[in-house]
């Protein structure tokens, strides 16, 4: 396996503005000449760990591109720009991955008709703004040539800045206010920015989470509906916000009913089977 950092201002000057170092890790198996896979192209899949917006969570960078990566994947995590720094920097910088994927297609064994972005918490926000709004005005500025993604999958999401039921911590390091506009709420309520062109996409949450309350993936899946978008959606009952894994590699000790929430790795890896097949 291959192992590289970029940070992402080295290849792409604009995104080192203001102190801006964004960096994203690559984790590359190796295609095995021995048994003629060497020409084998792999699916990819981009991770957005959580923080809302203000740091970006260990526990659900590596430990997820260590799941992937043992279904065949080549996975980017990417440690995106938080507090002070604001909208659009995060959104750019997703796009700067997707640019490298490409770019780098045949280097990397890249299937880039196979790409899928994951995040969590405000993560999940991340990725589900770039699975709707990859080719909005503020990244074909900078992207003319913005790419989509084929799959998106949301754990435990950050989606609506309704303040009924929004973290509201996560918008304001995004947007750097306390707050918001009636144009804002609409803007970056991501329920909102659903349509006929957004990615099929897999939804997790608990019931539980006080923290980011379900309601945000309800809504989003409400959004799915009307556009006949295929979806899965899964709400445990049990657990807390953040727990990544779901097990001991990112958390303390957890109780047998929290445990089972484990099963939404396996479940997302056989929905990706699923979903490209079907693309």
């Amino acid at each position: 396996m291959k192992c590289n950092t970029v940070h992402l201002k080295e290849k792409y000057t604009f995104l080192g503005e203001n102190g801006k170092d964004a960096t994203v890790d690559i984790y590359l198996p190796f295609n095995m000449d021995e048994i003629n896979r060497q020409n084998d192209k792999r699916p990819c899949i981009v991770i957005c760990p959580g923080g809302g917006y203000s740091f970006c969570s260990q526990r659900e960078g590596e430990p997820i591109a260590l799941n992937f990566l043992s279904e065949g994947y080549n996975c980017f995590v990417i440690n995106y720009s938080c507090a002070p720094h604001k909208f659009p920097s995060q959104l750019l910088e997703v796009a700067a991955v997707m640019d490298l994927i490409h770019n780098n297609e045949a280097e990397w064994n890249c299937d880039i008709q196979r790409i899928a972005i994951i995040g969590f918490s405000a993560g999940g926000h991340l990725a589900c703004h770039y699975s709707n709004c990859y080719n909005c005005k503020e990244v074909r500025e900078y992207f003319p040539d913005s790419y989509p993604v084929n799959a998106s999958i949301l754990s435990y999401p950050v989606i609506s800045a309704d303040f009924t039921i929004a973290h509201k911590g996560s918008f304001y390091n995004l947007l750097g206010k306390q707050e918001l506009s009636k144009e804002d709420t609409e803007k970056f309520s991501l329920e909102n920015r659903v349509g006929e062109n957004t990615p099929p996409t897999f939804i997790w949450h608990t019931a539980e989470d006080t923290c980011v309350p379900v309601q945000n993936s309800l809504v989003y899946a409400k959004a799915l509906s009307k556009y006949h978008i295929p979806y899965e959606l899964h709400i445990f009952p049990f657990g807390c916000h953040g727990l990544s894994t779901a097990d001991n590699q990112t958390n303390g000790e957890l109780e047998d009913k929290v445990k089972l929430i484990h099963s939404w790795i396996n479940e997302v890896k056989d929905w990706l089977k699923i979903t490209f097949a079907t693309n």
